[in-house]
């Protein structure tokens, strides 16, 4: 028979072969997958396969069994959530990555594991220019790992101040029992904050109280608001010890006031760690490095690289996951992700000019970045059709968000290959079905 290597050498090829196709033609594809849940159980087998089914059988099935139930978040026509990554650099990084296969719990495990992944991460804060004691270098005073995801980035950052806020209060006070500790302690967020948040707060098993924001601060936490409940709390004899502060809110990309908000953390001994799973990527860029100033004043900092672009992580076993980030670097070099981000950013002002530009819409906050919040002036219902219109064409994909109780339409510009064009033709769709809509309101 042929050799195992042989194979794969054929094999491989045709894969790339079989994914070039895909990203090539994605535009063809329904951005939107037209089943229902449970699809798939009914066309593969109850079982696994008693004797090897041939490989060729196999790819038979990715266009019959997967593709179908695809949400293509790489084509042009998706502009929904946020972007995620895709390029080239990336997937053969990651194939690289599945061969040596290492698990790398520890320095010992795969000493290159480990050391690409610090001296990545320096590249990376020094790319956001980040304050010093965030790089490790080679004194090792700060650093960063690669999470699993932000929501991960955010509990471990959340576990590490419940502990620094326990051990704090046991020296002052050693004769204290550990779990009276626990159970008064309290954190904040913005009532903006990802989801993600608050199942932080739920696993941890401390209280997350949500911070109010008004359209007219922009969405953003502000001072006065977080001072006056930590004083409101700590009379009622709770210890206020972690602060998560968004930069780029999910819903409408706010960033909060983290120049105000930092210095009242830190006088009050609270954690203060910065979400920007989103927005974090753009600091890249010089004129959007501004809204992370305040980063000085926090104790961590999380952002997903993979949107567009301290402690180590829960789980032991760590894939060789900085591959990635240095065949990406390398490859796109600082200037080539400056002008993929700016070229987002620009598509979305785009698409704002042409929503202002029309009478029957409104921009429902502030275009910083590549996320666009608008809708029909009128009512959530009106607004609610529409978007369910856009979505079951299939043509383009859009999700919601709820901002001061409305019903408001996001356009995140999202994949690596959108043009002007797929603009242009996103909002001659929105517009086309808004009419259709508009009339058959009751006049």
């Amino acid at each position: 028979g042929r050799q195992p290597c042989e194979e794969f050498r054929r094999r491989g090829k045709e894969m790339v072969d079989l994914i070039a196709d895909y990203l090539e033609n994605i535009e063809q594809r329904p951005v939107y997958p037209d089943v229902e849940p449970g699809y798939l159980r009914s066309l593969i087998p109850e079982e696994a396969p008693e004797e090897p089914d041939t490989y060729e059988d196999v790819v038979k099935d990715i266009e019959r069994v997967i593709m179908p139930g695809v949400t293509h978040w790489h084509s042009p026509y998706f502009y929904a959530y946020f972007p995620t990554a895709n390029s080239f650099p990336a997937m053969l990084a990651d194939m690289l990555s599945g061969a040596i296969g290492c698990i790398g719990f520890s320095w010992a495990a795969s000493p290159a594991c480990t050391e690409l992944e610090t001296v990545m991460m320096d590249w990376l804060g020094k790319m956001l220019k980040l304050p010093e004691d965030f790089i490790a270098g080679t004194h090792g005073q700060g650093g960063g790992v690669i999470q699993g995801t932000a929501s991960e980035a955010t509990l471990v950052a959340l576990l590490a101040a419940r502990s620094r806020a326990v051990r704090m209060i046991l020296a002052s006070d050693p004769q204290r029992p550990e779990t009276g500790i626990t159970s008064k302690l309290v954190a904040y967020s913005s009532d903006q904050a990802h989801c993600s948040v608050e199942r932080a707060g739920m696993i941890a098993g401390v209280r997350m109280k949500k911070i109010p924001t008004e359209q007219s601060d922009k969405y953003a936490v502000q001072g006065e608001t977080l001072r006056r409940m930590i004083q409101e709390d700590k009379a009622a004899g709770l210890i206020p010890f972690y602060f998560c502060a968004t930069l780029g809110t999910t819903p409408s990309c706010a960033f909060d006031h983290i120049t105000e908000l930092g210095p009242i953390c830190n006088a009050e001994k609270i954690w203060m760690h910065i979400d920007a799973a989103y927005a974090g990527s753009s600091f890249i860029c010089p004129e959007f490095r501004p809204l992370l100033n305040g980063i000085e004043f926090a104790d961590s900092f999380n952002f997903n690289p993979h949107k567009w672009l301290l402690h180590w992580q829960i789980p032991l076993g760590r894939r060789f996951r900085s591959l990635k980030m240095w065949f990406v670097f390398r490859m796109y070099g600082l200037k080539g992700l400056q002008d993929y981000i700016r070229k987002h950013v620009e598509l979305a002002k785009e698409f704002e000019s042409l929503v202002r530009a029309d009478q029957r819409f409104e921009i429902s906050a502030d275009v910083v970045l590549g996320l666009v919040c608008f809708r029909l002036k009128g009512s959530n219902e009106v607004n609610e059709t529409l978007l369910k219109r856009i979505n079951n064409g299939r043509k383009i994909h859009l999700v919601p968000c709820q901002l001061s109780g409305q019903f408001v339409l996001r356009f995140a510009v999202c994949a690596r290959t959108t043009e002007s064009r797929h603009i242009r033709e996103a909002w001659r769709l929105i517009t086309q079905l808004a009419e259709e809509v508009m009339q058959e309101l009751p006049h």
